[in-house]
């Protein structure tokens, strides 16, 4: 059944992964785009942690974990977001839904691997400054598009509670930025579109220990580190004149000799600590930190005075809570239940102001019975900017869908 679904499922998702619009946020429009989270709805339904071990689940931030792998599992997810945005007196509504990630990893003994694809940023944004007064030029933005990452990772078990990993990363995607300026009532316009496509690789360093305090009481630690590397980013500028009608939509496009250039970015280095404590079994609480360095992530057609780059940092603390998982006991005794809270310092600012991103996470992990398959909710909601200094608050809700399969794969016969 696994594999059946497995085949389906990556040629219809693979396809979604590169035409799905993958954020609505303005914030989209600095770097390359809004970063995703790196991890498993399970994860993000504890605040992002990370350091469990985890026998029958991919942990897609710390590639030491695929060693604990004791079956095959496919993981699959999508989510759902809906975002209220205010800006002074303007105020809308958005929602998205694309796809998080699809997965497979395997068992090897001491060792485990896997491969996937992962989005890593999102591009989505369509804003305006219409003056019908003519006392100035008006201007539409808008952008799609953002970049993905194969990935192929590896873990190997040295000891029962010690584990190392790595994992290989092939970045890739397009982004495509859309500007258009006139002036209303005059019938004719101009617009700028750049097209930029991303490409490069880089890696991922992990470690994970337990140490059992006593019985049924384990102290649990995780650690990753990501080199920085380059991101080859190849840029097409096309300049042209349109023509703008009553609703200030345009058309005919006549577009002049495009320019061509390529620039190197700088994907920074990246480390996260985390630590945790209780009965894999039943409970287990946890918290997490990471930081990024500052990356030379700008482009040509995003490099704007009022903005600024510093460290990236992110808390979170979670954990998750099992009454049982004696399949005779009732259902609502063998659900997960996971909550956290996250708190990110996205290293943007702009207009001197910080852009931070703090909400809470909730979660469930329903077992599928008869089967090793489970199927994991998460909801999170919170808050991204500011309406300070002319910023853009987005209120959200994110509805996370997944599952995640299991089945035994590569096992000797015992019959001829």
């Amino acid at each position: 059944m696994i594999k059946n679904f497995l085949i389906s499922s990556c040629l219809l998702l693979s396809l979604l992964s590169f035409s799905q619009a993958g954020t609505s946020s303005p914030y989209s429009f600095y770097g390359i785009g809004e970063a995703k989270f790196n991890g498993n709805v399970e994860s993000r339904s504890m605040g992002g942690i990370s350091m469990i071990p985890d026998s029958t689940r991919i942990n897609f931030q710390n590639p030491a974990g695929f060693a604990n792998l004791k079956w095959t599992n496919f993981a699959i997810a999508a989510s759902t977001d809906y975002k209220k945005q205010k800006s002074g007196s303007s105020d809308a509504v958005t929602r998205r839904t694309t796809l998080d990630y699809i997965a497979l990893a395997v068992p090897l003994g001491k060792f485990g691997a896997g491969f996937g694809l992962i989005p890593y940023s999102s591009v989505g944004y369509n804003i305006e400054n219409i003056y019908d007064d003519g006392s100035q030029n008006s201007k539409r933005f808008n952008g799609w598009g953002g970049m993905n990452r194969v990935f192929l990772g590896t873990g190997y078990r040295i000891m029962p509670n010690l584990s190392i990993g790595a994992t290989a990363y092939y970045n890739f995607g397009k982004i495509n930025t859309n500007s258009v300026e006139f002036i209303p009532f005059v019938p004719v316009g101009s617009r700028e579109l750049n097209v930029t496509t991303l490409s490069g690789l880089n890696l991922n360093f992990g470690l994970m220990y337990q140490y059992k305090l006593k019985d049924k009481l384990t102290l649990f630690s995780s650690f990753y580190y990501t080199p920085k590397s380059i991101l080859v980013s190849n840029n097409e500028r096309t300049i042209g004149t349109v023509t703008i009608n009553s609703s200030y939509d345009y058309s005919s496009v006549d577009s002049y000799d495009s320019v061509t250039t390529k620039k190197d970015l700088n994907l920074p280095q990246k480390w996260a600590l985390g630590f945790g404590i209780g009965d894999a079994k039943k409970w287990v609480f946890g918290a997490d930190f990471a930081v990024q360095d500052v990356g030379k992530l700008y482009n040509t057609y995003n490099t704007l005075d009022n903005v600024t780059y510093s460290k990236y940092q992110r808390y979170g603390f979670g954990g998750y809570f099992t009454p049982t998982v004696n399949p005779f006991f009732s259902y609502a005794k063998r659900i997960t239940y996971r909550a956290g809270f996250v708190y990110e310092k996205t290293g943007l600012i702009v207009n001197s102001t910080s852009i931070n991103d703090v909400g809470m996470t909730l979660g469930a992990g329903l077992p599928i019975t008869g089967s090793l398959t489970n199927l994991n909710l998460g909801l999170q909601f919170g808050k991204k900017g500011t309406t300070s200094n002319n910023l853009v608050q987005e209120n959200y809700i994110i509805l996370n869908l997944g599952f995640s399969l299991n089945d035994k794969w590569f096992v000797k016969s015992k019959y001829r």
